[in-house]
């Protein structure tokens, strides 16, 4: 069979674990050359190097612009250009909002919706220098249908889904932008998560998956 990602050049965030690690590796079992990037710089370079084809990575924190554009401009090097790009770093807090410090609210929108404009930002120029480039955002199924106790987590993940059809409206046709909304993925970043406290206990995030 032919491998459907043959000669693909792919940007993963947030690779070094959870859905971005399952995404980096299926695209790589597709013949997918993938750089992984992630704020987790050896766990990105521990899955890089062990996928079956190309692999690159690249130690990034999502909300820095700086070092974004460097990390794009250095995977398309050493990809030879590319093609598509999966935005999977993520981070979750949950809590009442009446406990909710101002740092949580804006670590997880920097995080979950400014991190991924950046991303997206910094790749439209390399994959505006390919044919049928594509973008495919994970955003959550709490976009859709938010649960008690999430409205920094949703409000992140239901801008990342406006902002992805804003995309799709402004890249098109060079560019096509889609969006996942999963439900809960049994990754290390929802270890142990339970359903958000209505009251009592005080806000708690984990860390980017």
């Amino acid at each position: 069979m032919v491998a459907r990602l043959e000669g693909r050049r792919i940007v993963v965030t947030g690779a070094a674990s959870g859905i971005g690690a399952a995404v980096a590796r299926l695209a790589a079992s597709e013949g997918a050359k993938v750089a992984c990037f992630d704020r987790d710089g050896e766990g990105a370079a521990a899955l890089a190097a062990s996928l079956p084809v190309t692999g690159h990575s690249e130690r990034v924190d999502v909300t820095d612009p700086e070092g974004v554009k460097r990390a794009f401009e250095s995977a398309a090097e050493a990809l030879g250009g590319l093609d598509g790009l999966v935005t999977s770093a993520g981070v979750v807090a949950l809590g009442p909002i009446t406990k909710m410090a101002l740092d949580t609210w804006r670590k997880v929108i920097d995080v979950n919706l400014t991190g991924t404009f950046l991303v997206s930002q910094a790749a439209v120029s390399h994959l505006r220098a390919t044919s049928d480039a594509s973008i495919v955002n994970i955003a959550s199924a709490q976009a859709l249908m938010p649960i008690a106790g999430s409205s920094a987590y949703a409000a992140s993940k239901g801008g990342v889904l406006s902002l992805s059809k804003a995309l799709a409206a402004e890249l098109a046709p060079d560019i096509r932008v889609n969006c996942i909304c999963p439900g809960l993925i049994d990754t290390p970043m929802n270890a142990g998560l339970k359903k958000a406290p209505e009251d009592g206990p005080p806000c708690r995030s984990t860390g980017m998956h």
